[in-house]
């Protein structure tokens, strides 16, 4: 009874590995979002009008939390 809840609860490598990745991934879009934003001479969007800068940034963001959201659930429910 006590080695069905523990084997119920534990994770098989390859699921814990997908949900430290999700949540990596969650981080990178959402620092890459906030120094879009924040960091005025990006190097990778120079010469960008700025109004197009925070636009993208904002989409990252709201990318980010939807991949967070995503896994969460995905978590739950296995």
């Amino acid at each position: 009874m006590e080695y069905q809840k523990f084997r119920d609860r534990q994770k098989s490598p390859t699921k814990r590995f997908l949900f430290i990745l999700g949540l990596t991934m969650f981080g990178v879009y959402f620092a890459l979002g906030l120094m879009i934003i924040f960091w005025d001479n990006f190097p990778l969007l120079i010469g960008v009008d700025k109004v197009w800068k925070i636009a993208f940034a904002v989409l990252l963001i709201v990318y980010s939390f939807f991949r967070f959201v995503r896994l969460i659930r995905q978590q739950q429910y296995e």
